[in-house]
């Protein structure tokens, strides 16, 4: 190609001044010459043991000077060309070659022995097959998704809810089994507990199918396998084609056409009018410029003049507007008060645009925080048991990031946006955090992804947000300024909530220290996920002290007199009290053998050492 180049762009070959026949044959020789030493360095470069040395086309038989010089060029184009698709067909018969002889093999193998061919199929379904052309690498790999539905043409399917033991068991015997499940879970899918009820006839769970067919639950299961008629059922499942009347798959992206339909707000229509109609700007106040705002006197006018009201009842509307969050005191200083003083929508708070729940105003009639606590609750205890290990020590984020579980949790956290928070008591309020924190912790990591280094980590654990009755709740917000009484969190100066705050309202009235093994942050050191019940959150923090310590939050060296706690201790040590009382307070929450161990140092009035073990950041994946 190099050679086409200069051919072209020597003068000496133009139209207008061609050299004569002599001198153009002394020529040729001089370009081929040149021609063939740039295919040498080429060749120098980049061999090949199958690429021929280009030639360059002759003319001695050409018919005119112009002929000669546009033939030479034209020509070398042609052959190359030539020489590429008689190529590009070689190296394609080649590759049907070798896989016809391929496929010839296997039937080879087949007519002599059929049990070998079998195993060896199922070795080439599962591993990659390569083979080697002059040159060329060629790769063949089943994709699993073909394997998968060549293995099973029915469907095993089951009813289930969140924190169900038998459906627990359930799904626990068919991954065992290693046979596909398809989990319908009433607590996500609300929509499908009808079903269940017009299929089963109860809305007891779980409820076993075999395509269209009804098991029935745990016993049923139990009874199969005990009788040795599972494995003809299954045979049936794998040979018979799923019919259109089985239980069908839940379907991402399509929301409940039975669910509760959301009550817009008594008050929307005012809100709607006071948007549109008030002067939102910017003004001056105290020597700083207050953004988006407007004053309490032009909210009182213009609902007086929509509803042609006294200004007692705007006022009235006004502090409604402010107790359902609607609208904030700029200084959080009142609920609402007639004067100058400034207010702001909702949504035109600084802190909004940041809420990983807030998108966009949500107008319809808060839900009682109970029930939106509830609901949540569920639905990420249903991911946990759908996409984390038995031991909740490893969860597949990735695989819950594309679940429809995970779409309908994201979608329900708008209803945490004004909701009231004071009502809840205060088993229901810790409750309510510990399993806001590990929801966010698990939102996080799939939004933001797995923070590396001290910087990433703060980041991670003050700025990813929610809304939540109207003010924003991070991590850290959540652990130091509810669970926490509003304390200095570790290496900090200052508390989460300042004085007159009103999201000190919220917080926890006496703290319970238990709540640190209840949160869980999402690394291998910490304790591990769970959600909590208000009703029994006291006895579930016992148990989740207790599972911690037997996992290696504490070890004792008789030896050297050495305790070694979780650092835990160390960066909270003001929740727990000095080092000897930890000691004892911990002793209630031991198994036996290292109770006696720590009683035994206890006992005989010996120094003790306390060491805190390394933290272990990186994350459960």
């Amino acid at each position: 190609m190099g050679f086409q180049v200069e051919a072209t762009e020597n003068p000496s070959l133009s139209h207008r001044n061609l050299p004569s026949l002599e001198n153009r044959t002394n020529l040729e020789k001089t370009v081929t010459n040149n021609k063939t030493q740039i295919i040498s360095n080429n060749n120098e470069q980049n061999s090949h043991s199958l690429l021929p040395f280009p030639m360059p086309p002759s003319t001695s038989n050409s018919n005119s000077q112009n002929d000669a010089v546009d033939g030479d060029i034209s020509s070398s184009f042609s052959v190359v060309g030539t020489y590429l698709r008689q190529r590009s067909n070689d190296l394609s018969s080649a590759i049907v070659k070798k896989i016809s002889s391929l496929r010839q093999s296997f039937d080879d193998d087949e007519n002599e022995n059929d049990e070998s061919f079998r195993k060896n199929e199922k070795r080439i379904k599962h591993e990659v097959t390569e083979f080697n052309l002059s040159g060329v690498k060629v790769v063949v790999k089943t994709k699993p998704e073909m394997e998968d539905e060549a293995l099973m043409k029915g469907r095993i399917s089951f009813f289930s809810r969140s924190n169900c033991r038998d459906c627990t068991a359930v799904r626990r015997f068919f991954k065992e089994k290693g046979l596909r499940l398809v989990e319908i879970n009433v607590d996500v899918f609300t929509e499908r507990e009808e079903e269940l009820r017009e299929r089963t006839g109860s809305s007891n769970v779980p409820q076993i199918f075999f395509n269209e067919k009804l098991i029935g639950g745990l016993v049923a299961l139990n009874s199969l396998r005990n009788s040795g008629e599972l494995e003809r059922r299954v045979a049936e499942i794998v040979a018979e084609k799923c019919p259109g009347d089985a239980p069908a798959v839940p379907v991402y992206g399509v929301d409940s056409v039975n669910d509760e339909v959301d009550r817009t707000d008594e008050v929307a229509e005012i809100v709607r009018v006071v948007r549109m109609r008030l002067p939102v700007k910017d003004r001056l106040k105290r020597l700083k410029i207050v953004k988006n705002c407007f004053t309490a006197n032009e909210l009182v006018d213009v609902v007086v003049q929509h509803l042609d009201c006294e200004r007692s009842e705007a006022i009235q509307i006004g502090k409604e507007l402010c107790r359902k969050h609607f609208i904030h005191h700029v200084f959080g200083e009142n609920d609402f008060e007639e004067g100058d003083h400034l207010y702001r929508f909702l949504e035109h708070e600084p802190f909004s645009p940041r809420c990983f729940n807030f998108r966009g105003t949500n107008d319809s009639e808060p839900k009682a925080a109970a029930a939106v606590f509830e609901r949540l609750s569920k639905i990420m205890s249903a991911i946990l048991e759908s996409y984390a290990s038995d031991d909740m020590q490893h969860v597949d984020y990735g695989a819950i990031s594309k679940s429809e579980e995970f779409r309908r949790y994201v979608n329900m956290t708008r209803d945490l946006q004004r909701v009231n928070l004071l009502e809840l008591s205060e088993n229901e309020k810790l409750a309510f955090f510990l399993n806001l924190y590990n929801a966010m912790v698990i939102h996080a990591v799939i939004r933001v992804g797995c923070p590396e280094g001290v910087i990433d980590r703060r980041s991670f654990f003050t700025d990813f947000q929610y809304l939540v009755g109207g003010y924003p709740y991070s991590l850290s917000t959540i652990q130091n300024g509810i669970l926490r009484c509003n304390r200095r969190s570790p290496y900090s100066l200052v508390k989460p909530f300042s004085t007159g705050d009103r999201q000190l309202e919220v917080a926890v009235v006496k703290m319970n220290p238990l709540f640190h093994f209840g949160l869980c942050n999402g690394t291998k050191s910490s304790p591990r996920v769970r959600f909590f019940s208000p009703e029994r959150v006291a006895d579930e923090l016992r148990v989740a002290a207790r599972e911690f310590f037997e996992n290696g939050g504490i070890e004792v060296d008789l030896e050297k007199r050495t305790v070694y706690l979780t650092r835990i201790f160390k960066w909270f040590s003001g929740d727990f009290g000095k080092e000897k009382d930890i000691l004892i307070w911990i002793i209630n929450y031991l198994d036996p053998s290292k109770a006696g161990l720590l009683t035994h140092l206890l006992g005989d009035y010996g120094p003790i050492k306390v060491s805190y073990q390394n933290f272990d950041w990186s994350f459960k994946s």
